[in-house]
């Protein structure tokens, strides 16, 4: 992590999310709906993250809370295609989903959070 980093940066932990998020796709079994599902969850991780990077740039106060409610509305459809996803026998790929959904769960608390601060 550079040095000028803070260490809980939102902007990096939206992107490992969305990483993340976009590696267990690809261990997924290809079923029809893991196809779907996948795809759905790689589309909603990357625009919460992509999404949090334009709130820090946005335009005025009105700006980075529609911004961060983006945000919160993209995670919260994370948690729906990530409880879709099955991981079928695969105990480690289940593990991984299950932390990702906490994961995702804990973005979307911080994303409340800091919509309620900016009102």
């Amino acid at each position: 992590m550079p040095e000028n980093s803070k260490p809980y940066d939102l902007e990096e932990r939206t992107y490992n999310f969305a990483v993340q998020c976009r590696d267990m796709v690809k261990r997924l079994a290809k079923t029809t709906p893991n196809l779907e599902y996948g795809r759905q969850l790689i589309r909603s991780s990357g625009s919460q993250a992509a999404n949090y990077i334009e709130a820090n740039e946005a335009l005025g106060k009105k700006d980075f809370a529609m911004r961060v409610k983006i945000c919160r509305k993209e995670t919260k459809e994370s948690c729906l295609w990530l409880r879709l996803c099955d991981a079928g026998e695969n105990s480690d790929l289940e593990q991984e989903r299950l932390r990702l959904l906490k994961e995702a769960g804990e973005l979307r608390n911080i994303f409340t959070a800091i919509l309620r601060k900016a009102s």
